[in-house]
């Protein structure tokens, strides 16, 4: 299966034409990927925890006996390795835990305008705790499958093949992406905004084979739809809906070419 697969990738490169197994082989290369990060990071560890017990007067805490030079190096790099990888395991559980949180403490609050000073907010302040909180790593895990899954954990319907490549998806429970959808790299997508003393709530909706650009921001109560471009850096405001196929891009965001690839008058 594995050579079938590897092969099927290269004719993909050889032809140009899409990767029927794309999504496969993206996720065992971040399979793949994850364990690999953990050993880099714990072998760079390496001198800083030479440092710390050389520093403290203390032996090695392991059952072999460091006494030639060769058995202090192993010693070191198997404390760095592991260390690497607990970093990498805590990093995936703790995005995985504040995922199903954020889902089972998630708000359920209705499309409108609510006093910035009242228990809505609060509510609402609560359920973004856990996003937070999984910013700690969630940066290092998009796109993969492991930053999907925290999205879907938190209430967001995301669609086959979605490729989100930003960690500041927010308001998951009010978002909505179809089918191989990108979002590119810090690209932003809120479901409320604050303005005028008022919390605004609305669903975001991304319809599929839509385009979101690097650093675009998309604003509550938008509908994307269907092969729709916002171009890199584009403000979509509030409530905006942009027709299918159509490319949107500025501050804020208009329409600079319509689905039959015209500009519009």
């Amino acid at each position: 299966m594995a050579r079938n697969i590897l092969l099927e990738h290269v004719y993909d490169m050889v032809t140009g034409e899409p990767m029927k197994s794309f999504i496969l082989v993206q996720n065992l290369l971040t399979a793949i990927v994850l364990p690999v990060f953990g050993v880099i990071i714990g072998l760079t560890a390496i001198p800083a925890i030479a440092l710390f017990y050389y520093w403290h007067g203390q032996e090695l805490p392991l059952s072999l006996s460091a006494s030639t030079p060769e058995d202090y190096i192993i010693e070191l790099t198997g404390i760095g390795v592991s260390l690497g990888l607990f970093v990498i395991t805590w990093g995936i559980s703790l995005v995985f835990i504040s995922g199903i949180m954020a889902g089972l403490l998630r708000p359920r609050i209705e499309s409108g305008r609510y006093p910035l000073q009242s228990f809505v907010t609060i509510q609402w302040a609560w359920s973004m705790i856990f996003h937070k909180v999984a910013l700690f790593f969630l940066p290092h895990l998009v796109p993969s499958f492991i930053g999907n899954t925290y999205y879907r954990l938190s209430g967001a319907k995301i669609g086959r093949g979605a490729q989100i490549n930003s960690p500041n998806i927010n308001d998951c429970g009010s978002v909505t992406i179809g089918e191989r959808v990108v979002i590119g790299g810090k690209a932003v997508i809120n479901a409320h905004l604050t303005e005028k003393g008022e919390l605004v709530m609305a669903p975001v909706v991304i319809g599929n084979d839509a385009l979101i650009g690097t650093e675009s921001i998309i604003q509550p109560g938008c509908t994307i739809g269907e092969g729709a471009v916002i171009a890199s850096r584009a403000v979509l405001p509030k409530w905006t809906n942009v027709p299918a196929g159509e490319v949107w891009g500025g501050l804020p965001a208009k329409c600079i070419r319509l689905a039959d690839g015209s500009k519009p008058v």
